[in-house]
């Protein structure tokens, strides 16, 4: 298995909210990353992003403006994956739908030095039957970070059922690295995170559409109550609704109706107000 250093490259497959902000982490920290998305248009989107991120930094005094400038230099976007064949570790944060991850994982196992590991972003499906589309699923490791991840500092690290411990260590150094703090977790139904996370803010949803208080009375109280940054609504709104309807599905599927998805958080996707990303969730953004 391939080593990294700082002179390594990082492959990133999916330029959206979690692959740019993965790419961003990355060149910040001083490696070179290649980007990839399968349109130029969302090469593009995912570049802006990263420029008004760092540009935050740099208003907040945490970044110069040089130290900006060097860091979108070291991020090349591009739709062929063929360019992540030089990468020494590749990252995948497509869209969390397994048939799509599959065809992605065997994609990248014929275009990777056959020493890189392939990492997931997945943050509800299992490992193993990602890493079943690849002959190197030893080399296969979840590596699910938090969002938004230029500021969130935990990442998961999820083991698949023949997923090597040299590739578990790999990944908890390669986050390191990154400036994150790792956690374990089996490859079973949401790992740690999500299987805890999600039916909280479904709970969440549940009182405000039963009338047990208002939407701002919930989050205020699961703030002052529980000394969490954010309530359930307000953090579905961040995550996106249409992202916690999908893992919520997918923990129902898999542990029964516990993890039922709310009714109002359904009808909410249905309308397309997915929460801070379209303007409008379950509070209205500028």
């Amino acid at each position: 298995m391939r080593g990294i250093d700082e002179t390594a490259t990082v492959g990133v497959v999916g330029a959206g909210t979690m692959g740019n902000g993965i790419a961003q982490v990355a060149a910040t920290n001083g490696y070179d990353v290649v980007m990839r998305d399968i349109e130029r248009a969302l090469v593009e989107d995912g570049l802006d992003a990263i420029d008004e991120s760092l540009g935050q930094f740099v208003e907040r005094d945490e970044l110069t403006a040089a130290e900006k400038e060097a860091t979108l230099d070291r991020i090349t976007g591009t739709t062929e994956l063929s360019d992540l064949a030089a990468a020494d570790v590749i990252i995948e944060a497509a869209v969390e739908k397994m048939h799509v991850k599959q065809e992605v994982f065997a994609d990248l196992d014929e275009v990777a030095d056959d020493d890189v590991v392939l990492a997931t972003n997945t943050s509800t499906l299992s490992v193993t039957s990602i890493a079943s589309a690849t002959d190197r699923p030893e080399q296969v490791v979840g590596l699910h970070f938090m969002n938004p991840v230029p500021l969130m500092t935990g990442v998961e690290v999820v083991t698949g059922e023949r997923t090597a411990s040299e590739t578990t260590a790999f990944a908890h150094a390669l986050a390191e690295s990154l400036g994150k703090e790792t956690w374990e977790s089996d490859d079973k139904p949401g790992f740690v995170s999500n299987r805890i996370l999600m039916p909280w803010l479904n709970e969440g949803i549940r009182a405000f559409d039963e009338g047990v208080a208002t939407k701002a009375d919930i989050d205020r109280g699961m703030k002052l109550g529980t000394n969490v940054p954010m309530g359930p609504l307000e953090l579905a709104d961040h995550i996106g609704l249409d992202i916690c309807l999908d893992a919520t599905e997918t923990l129902h599927e898999e542990l029964g109706d516990r993890y039922k998805p709310a009714y109002l958080l359904r009808r909410k996707v249905e309308a397309g107000d997915l929460g801070k990303k379209t303007g409008r969730g379950f509070y209205e953004y500028e």
